[in-house]
Parts: C-alpha cells; structure tokens; sequence
C-alpha cells in the first residue's frame, strides 16, 4: 500500500490496522520481548488448557472492535470470525479499509486508492486462533501467562521464530470470554483491539468471507 499518498491521519490508520493482523511476518519484533517458554503452576495449566478448549470450540463470532495504536491512531468497526481460517474486519468511514480472510490468504483492500495487499493466512500473527485446533504448544510457545481482576493475559510466540512476533491474548476467565489481543510491530507500537457486543455461534453469510475484486466492499450481514 502507498500510504505516502494518503493524508498523515489515515496513512497512521491503514499501518496500524494492518500491522495488527499481517506484519508480525515480516518486520523484526523489540529484542527484549520474552522468548522463553512460561513456568506455569498445575492450577495456571489447567486454566490454559480450559482456555484452549474455549477458544476451539468458538465456530462463529460477530461482535464490534475499537482499534487503537500507541501512536493515537484509533478506529473502529464490526469483526466477523468462521473458524477454521475465516475472519472479516469490516471498518467504519473514515478508516478506508476492509481485511478478509478465505481461510487461505488475507485480503487487505484499500477503498481509497482501490488496492489490494495480499499474503498467506499462515503467515499472519493470528493464524494459530484460526486452526481447526487452537494449542498453545507445539509450534506456538505461551511465554507468559498473568492472571488480574479476573482477566488472563497470554502471551505467545512462534516456536521455530520466537523473535518474529508475538501476540497477547486477554479472556475474561468467568464466564470465559475473549475480551482483546495486541500485537506489536517493529517499530515498538502497540496494536490494541478490543471486542464488545460479542455473539458466539451466530450465523454468519459465507459471502462475507469472499473477496471479490470487483466488489470488495461484498455483502454486509444484517444485525
């Protein structure tokens, strides 16, 4: 994408909202990010393996997202998730984007400029939450997990590539909810994105998940 094209404030929106989903691939991660795997207590083990087993069982969901970098940018929309391998992230004006997953590849669609990024699905940060089967061992590590307020905070890398990137996960633990994640880009900012009005096993138009290049704004599901 040209974001030297674009106004300063959306160019900042457009980065961060991709960066969230799509650059942990390819830009090198802060040095002092933790790599090593976390010392978990048979309690704290439980509580992931619960975690594990919830985030698997997930099929659909639907809720509303606000977005917010470090860097002030900020912006919100509605996030469709068909699991295995499908999501949408449908921004409110002005942010001009939409990201669409096939459950192969990643459409990022600048309605703007009228461009289209590509990359694998499996080269994106969130891939392991788009698995048929969500684990949290094997060829992704959990280097941290915090438990405050009734909030756990997990934070993973790539086994193979621990200094790739990272992603941190946040779930309300009772009842277990899946409340935020956040990744962190080579320049060291921070990308939150936060869910509300969350619906689980909803069901969800397939369409919303094709992108078509002569449509890409597609079909918008009904609330």
């Amino acid at each position: 994408m040209r974001y030297s094209q674009l106004p300063t404030g959306r160019r900042s929106i457009l980065a961060m909202a991709f960066a969230a989903l799509v650059t942990g691939a390819s830009f090198p991660w802060p040095a002092l990010a933790q790599t090593a795997p976390a010392r978990l207590t048979a309690e704290q083990q439980a509580d992931v393996e619960r975690m594990q087993a919830y985030l698997s069982g997930i099929r659909t969901m639907q809720a509303r997202f606000v977005q917010v970098a470090s860097n002030g940018a900020y912006a919100e929309g509605t996030f469709y998730l068909s699991r295995p391998g499908k999501l949408r992230f449908q921004y409110d004006p002005p942010a001009p984007l939409l990201i669409i997953s096939d459950g192969t590849v990643v459409y990022s669609y600048d309605t703007a400029l009228k461009q289209t990024t590509q990359i694998p699905v499996n080269l994106t940060p969130l891939w392991f939450l788009l698995r048929e089967r969500i684990s949290f061992t094997g060829d992704v590590t959990l280097t941290r997990y915090d438990r405050q307020a009734g909030v756990v905070r997990l934070t993973l890398v790539q086994t193979k590539d621990p200094a790739a990137g990272s992603v941190e996960l946040a779930l309300q633990s009772e009842p277990l909810a899946l409340r935020q994640w956040s990744v962190t880009d080579g320049q060291g900012i921070t990308t939150n994105i936060a869910l509300t009005e969350a619906r689980q096993d909803v069901r969800l138009d397939g369409k919303l998940f094709v992108f078509n290049e002569n449509q890409p704004g597609g079909v918008q599901q009904h609330q």
